[in-house]
């Protein structure tokens, strides 16, 4: 007798409830731990991201000889070199500038004198001018007697006391130099806790990778490592082209201010370069510092507005044409999460926090897009959609936003066809909502509002005339489809133009039957006459009844369309067969759009000739038929 074999006790699952707050607790700890632990988590993480700056210099010259030690001390050492040499020239120009600002104190007063007048000088005239008009309509108030004042009794005069003034007695050569040593102190102690924690980041660069590979999840190296490499690779590029962007910024700045004839040029490039770095904002706070400087040195104001427009020139031609090539979209973050990271994180860490928000952002939108957990960060932070197009019109179809649904279309159609619209937008949009009426996720209101948003947007992107929505509502029970064929049989007649043509010139569209399906022959038909095709959109019975007069030798090819997957496809083999009893020499081709669906989950029909997944696949095998036949 057999044992059963049991698969072991089954894993107790977290009720909603209790994940959701022990989510919102875990988050709230984090949160406090790099708010009350930033004194020590500012310098480590300020010298993790210079370390992913300097590997590449790193590895630069390892490959040229140096061993692993020297090669991380060159580099740091570099870069303290750098950043030394940079403040000593910044330095010594600033004191420079200081020395000459009195001699501008004369134009710096007419400057104030005149901004006080066009400002708070005219709003006080403006109150002065109120106060008359009101103190005219007040009633006079009699004058009001007071008696004097009587002291008591002893009390002494103290309308001849002389004041007196304590002073502090001067400061002593030692207690100058412990005060500003005590105010630079905590930026040199900063500075050298993250020179060393840089040296070993640099040593240990290999093994830090190996150790967090080893806490993130050794069960998936491969999804480990891409993550890491991710994160590397972004922060690298974002750091050398952020970089180079600004230098060249400053450069142009300098160049520019210089040619302005405003003195230490040099300052204002460098101080551009630098703010740079502080999203969006920090160009602006330069060129203002830069344009006050301008109006302090001109007596006029011509000086200041060219330096505010030289700074508007830099940055549009870095900000619109040489980003978008250099580097693109390298972070992907969005432009919203890039304010609200800044905002976040100068909150938490300071000036230190707003420099390092856009690199530390960088980490948890990798994180977010290769842990399944903290999905959430990358539909937050990335520049990703949100929604595919598809859903996007379905979403505003509910909220019957037509206006923006044809929007989105026409700037769609400014770069893709017609047939691609229908391809990756509408038809995907009009299955969804045939999937959410069918489980009864949507109500009848939901799907007539979707249904008025689909025919205004078809009716729009085809030219259709003013009144046709009116005319199609007031016909009930006609679907969208047969309403546009209606319309066109209005001016070419029943049969949609004559029947008396040359051999293998017309094609045919006809629809399995639902209103999804009459609108996608329409579509089609449509798109082929616009392509000079003689198309023309049939129903079942018509096909099933044709004129006398028609010639079967003059059908060319039989398009049998399905809009998305449905019960009705499973008669396509049926109609078919019964088409070619009586057309045999005419070409039939299936186009059945998978809707929601993957292509390779598309049906298809054996009896037919040939099947188009798409409506650009279908135009694409008329085309090929009609090439093989010429």
């Amino acid at each position: 007798m057999s044992t059963p074999v049991t698969s072991g006790p089954e894993p107790v699952r977290t009720p909603p409830r209790i994940h959701r707050a022990l989510s919102i607790i875990a988050a709230g700890t984090i949160l406090a731990l790099l708010y009350f632990a930033r004194d020590v988590l500012v310098p480590i993480t300020l010298a993790v991201i210079l370390s992913l700056a300097l590997n590449p210099l790193v590895r630069l010259l390892r490959r040229l000889g140096l061993g692993p030690a020297f090669s991380a001390l060159s580099a740091v050492l570099l870069l303290v070199l750098a950043c030394a040499s940079f403040a000593v020239v910044i330095g010594t120009q600033v004191v420079r500038m200081a020395v000459s600002l009195p001699q501008y104190q004369e134009t710096i007063q007419a400057k104030l004198r005149t901004v006080d007048e066009l400002t708070v000088g005219g709003l006080q005239k403006l109150a002065q001018q109120a106060g008359r008009v009101i103190q005219q309509h007040l009633p006079k108030e009699e004058p009001v007697i007071r008696p004097p004042v009587l002291l008591p009794p002893g009390s002494a005069d103290t309308s001849n006391l002389v004041p007196v003034e304590v002073h502090q007695p001067p400061d002593q050569p030692l207690t100058v130099i412990r005060k500003v040593v005590e105010s630079v102190w905590g930026p040199i102690a900063t500075a050298g806790v993250v020179l060393v924690v840089l040296v070993f980041a640099l040593l240990e660069h290999e093994g830090l990778r190996d150790r967090v590979i080893r806490l993130a999840g050794v069960t998936d190296i491969r999804l480990t490592t891409f993550a890491l490499n991710d994160a590397g690779e972004r922060l690298s590029r974002f750091f050398v082209s952020q970089f180079a962007v600004n230098f060249g910024v400053g450069a142009a700045i300098w160049l520019g201010v210089a040619l302005l004839g405003l003195p230490q040029a040099i300052v204002w490039g460098a101080l551009a370069a630098l703010l740079r770095f502080v999203p969006y904002v920090g160009v602006w706070i330069a060129a203002l510092f830069c344009a006050m400087l301008a109006a302090a040195v001109d007596p006029g104001w011509s000086l200041a507005i060219e330096t505010i427009g030289l700074f508007i020139f830099v940055e549009l031609v870095a900000g619109q044409l040489v980003e978008p090539q250099l580097y693109g979209h390298t972070t992907g973050l969005s432009p919203l999460s890039v304010i609200i990271a800044a905002i976040f994180w100068s909150w938490l860490w300071g000036p230190v926090g707003l420099l390092l928000s856009t690199p530390l952002t960088v980490c948890l939108l990798v994180a977010g897009r290769h842990i399944k957990a903290l999905s959430l960060l990358d539909i937050l932070l990335g520049d990703t959609q949100a929604l595919t197009m598809a859903e996007g019109f379905y979403q505003r179809a509910l909220s019957g936003d037509s206006a923006e649904i044809i929007a989105r279309a026409r700037e769609f159609l400014k770069r893709n066809t017609f047939a691609a619209y229908c391809d990756i937008v509408l038809m995907p949009a009009i299955h969804l909502a045939r999937l959410d009426f069918g489980t009864g996720t949507i109500s009848d209101d939901q799907q007539a509002k979707v249904r008025t948003a689909v025919t205004a947007v078809i009716g729009e992107l085809l030219g259709q005339p003013r009144g046709w929505l009116r005319k199609w509502r007031s016909s009930a029970g006609s679907s969208l489809g047969r309403q546009l064929r209606t319309l066109r049989e209005e001016r070419t007649g029943r049969w949609q133009g004559p029947l008396d043509v040359p051999p293998y010139s017309i094609v045919l569209g006809v629809g399995l039957g639902t209103t999804a399906d009459d609108l996608a022959t329409e579509i089609l038909v449509r798109i082929l006459r616009d392509d000079k095709v003689d198309a023309r959109h049939l129903s079942i019975e018509d096909l099933q009844a044709p004129p006398p007069e028609a010639k079967p030798e003059s059908i060319a090819m039989i398009y049998i369309v399905s809009a998305y997957p449905c019960e009705e496809r499973h008669r396509a083999t049926a109609l078919i067969q019964g088409i070619r009893a009586r057309l045999p020499k005419v070409r039939i081709v299936t186009a059945f759009f998978p809707g929601m669906m993957t292509e390779s989950s598309v049906d298809t029909v054996a009896a037919a000739d040939e099947s188009a997944h798409s409506f650009a696949e279908a135009i694409h095998m008329y085309r090929n038929a009609s090439a093989e036949a010429a």
